[in-house]
């Protein structure tokens, strides 16, 4: 019979079943075991874009980098050689640059009418009848004017002096022989005259009493003969009414005191009788010497060509120059010592200037007058005269032969007034 238990029947253990494991062997079971296996997530769409437009950017970038070089490669396309590559690559270039100034305005508005002026002179050989024509030097010209057939060109009385021909170097190089007119020993001024036919530019008077000190002048000329024919140099007005004493008979006595302008522009043998010129292109004065002295450099004289207009109209009309002379022969007041004005002159003290009366010549305008020795000139026709170089330009600028010209002297001390009438020069 059977009865019921409250305990469960226990199921029989399996024969397999292990025996409980020892905690040390659990803990070298746990270092032993596989590490997880790592889950990688998917990327995002737009992550893919961007990847593939950096790419194509890259991509971009280096056939732009290559494009050069697949030029040649091209269907149609011309390769250069190696040599044709390099060649190009050293070509020298150049590059033209039109340059344009007040100085070479005034250069090109001027220099054609500079010329040369070549002095031949007869020699005799002594051992042969005949004579011969020989270049006895070379000079410098300013054509002034031209008249139907002919043309007019200034020098120097010294570049001509003693010539029995005279040949004119046009800036082109043409030749032409010149006839002299007319020379002026006083002013070291000549008048030529030659055939017009290829003369193209005739140059423009200025006005040398305006000029500045300071400003700036160009000298045009041919330095040392005709190989530097149409040199230009450049400086500026170092002075103005300039005296400088004149030996003209080599007698190493002082003849006269020639009036010109001082420039630091090169003047050199050759220059003589050359242009000099403002910025403006106008003829303001004739080159015609320098001070040449080992302690000297820069110091170049020029005629003022208002003192050159009067003297080459009357070289070109009468072959001489017809001055209106006093008969006198002067002497700067401010070349008298301090005593000999006071003392010997009689000057009042707040004289200081004028113009001192040395010798009188017999039968003149002044000894008619009754002007004597020693009298001081202070004003002509109610300008003040303060040196030789006022009286000068006053006499001969300023009045004819048979004027009459009224002035104002100190006597010892007392101020008078005279008038005389002027005579010719030639006429003493």
């Amino acid at each position: 019979m059977g009865y019921y238990d409250d305990q469960p029947a226990k199921s029989p253990e399996p024969q397999d079943r292990q025996q409980p494991q020892e905690p040390e062997e659990i803990i070298e079971r746990q270092e032993r075991r596989e590490p997880p296996t790592r889950v990688v997530k998917r990327g995002s769409k737009g992550g893919y874009f961007f990847s593939g437009l950096l790419g194509v950017m890259i991509g971009a970038l280096i056939v732009w980098l290559m494009l050069p070089s697949l030029v040649g490669m091209m269907p149609g396309s011309e390769t250069l050689g190696d040599n044709e590559n390099v060649s190009s690559s050293n070509k020298t270039q150049q590059l033209s640059a039109d340059i344009t100034t007040d100085v070479t305005s005034a250069v090109e508005k001027v220099a054609n009418s500079v010329v040369g002026v070549t002095n031949i002179q007869s020699t005799s050989n002594f051992l042969s009848p005949s004579s011969e024509g020989q270049e006895a030097g070379a000079g410098s010209g300013v054509i002034y004017k031209k008249s139907g057939d002919k043309a007019y060109v200034i020098t120097n009385n010294h570049v001509i002096e003693g010539a029995s021909q005279i040949e004119v170097t046009l800036a082109d190089g043409s030749k032409v022989e010149a006839k002299l007119l007319g020379t002026d020993i006083w002013t070291d001024l000549a008048v030529l005259e030659m055939d017009a036919s290829k003369v193209t530019t005739i140059a423009e008077f200025g006005n040398s009493d305006s000029l500045k000190q300071g400003e700036t002048v160009i000298a045009i000329g041919n330095p040392l003969g005709l190989d530097f024919s149409g040199s230009v140099t450049t400086g500026v007005v170092s002075g103005k009414d300039r005296t400088i004493p004149v030996d003209l008979n080599g007698d190493n006595q002082i003849d006269w005191q020639a009036e010109v302008l001082q420039t630091d522009a090169a003047i050199n043998p050759g220059n003589s009788g050359g242009a000099l010129v403002n910025l403006a292109g106008q003829l303001i004065g004739i080159n015609s010497m320098k001070i040449s002295q080992e302690t000297v450099e820069g110091i170049g004289l020029a005629i003022p060509v208002n003192s050159v207009i009067p003297v080459i109209e009357d070289l070109e009309e009468f072959g001489e120059v017809k001055r209106p002379s006093m008969g006198v022969t002067l002497v700067d007041v401010t070349n008298v010592s301090a005593f000999h004005q006071r003392d010997t002159l009689g000057l009042p003290e707040e004289v200081s200037t004028g113009v001192v009366i040395d010798k009188v010549v017999e039968g003149s305008a002044s000894e008619e007058a009754g002007l004597k020795q020693y009298d001081v000139v202070v004003e002509m026709d109610g300008e003040k005269i303060e040196n030789m170089i006022d009286l000068r330009k006053h006499l001969y600028n300023e009045k004819e032969i048979g004027d009459n010209m009224t002035m104002k002297i100190y006597r010892k001390g007392q101020l008078m007034e005279v008038t005389l009438k002027l005579k010719d020069n030639t006429a003493l």
